[in-house]
């Protein structure tokens, strides 16, 4: 069975992708104030600095400055894709069936009258340890909807320009899939807060 190790580096700058289990949806965008919520919860159990931050339909980008002596950035990651999680899951229900398990119909509260969301059920198969031949919407003793691609993708920066390489891809991504023509009108970024930015500049991208 492959291990997977994280480099043992405390107070490191990150790069991050994020990404929903089905590509093509717009989850994220929609329910943006939730994937707010949930970093916003996270970052004051956990602080860490944001240097960038973008929101796609389906995926996220992101670079983080960790603390001193901390290099815990998975648990937070993990706390927020839960929190995220418990949110979609409260407003649209399980999306499995009408009725909880274990509920009575008649009887117990009906789900909640929101637009219906689809879980993806099309998901990877895990290959290796304890679910291997399993789906992960399957593992139902680890209350998981399936929402995320298990795991992230990370980059630990390695200098100022890497530093900067990531920052400007990050204010591109969403011109970059065709979204909008410029980054200041993308809504999901932090671009709108960077005193670094200024429209037109050459992002070198």
């Amino acid at each position: 069975m492959s291990i997977y190790r994280r480099p043992p580096v405390t107070g490191a700058m990150i790069f991050f992708t994020v990404t929903l289990a089905t590509r093509g949806g717009d989850l994220l965008v929609r329910e943006v104030d939730l994937l707010r919520a949930a970093v916003r919860a996270t970052k004051a159990e956990r602080p860490f600095d944001i240097a960038a931050w973008v929101v796609l339909p389906d995926h996220l980008h992101a670079v983080w400055r960790m603390p001193a002596g901390d290099k815990a950035y998975g648990m937070r990651w993990g706390a927020i894709k839960a929190r995220f999680t418990r949110a979609v899951r409260k407003k649209y229900g399980t999306g499995v069936s009408a009725c909880r398990p274990g509920c009575r119909p008649g009887f117990s509260p009906a789900m909640p009258a929101e637009p219906a969301y689809t879980y993806p059920t099309d998901l990877p198969v895990v290959r290796s340890g304890r679910y291997a031949g399993l789906k992960p919407g399957l593992r139902h003793d680890k209350r998981e909807l399936a929402i995320w691609q298990r795991r992230f993708w990370e980059h630990h920066i390695r200098d100022e320009a890497d530093y900067w390489a990531h920052l400007r891809y990050c204010w591109w991504n969403p011109v970059k899939h065709g979204f909008v023509a410029r980054p200041e009108d993308w809504s999901f970024s932090s671009v709108h807060r960077d005193g670094r930015y200024m429209p037109g500049m050459d992002l070198g991208v």
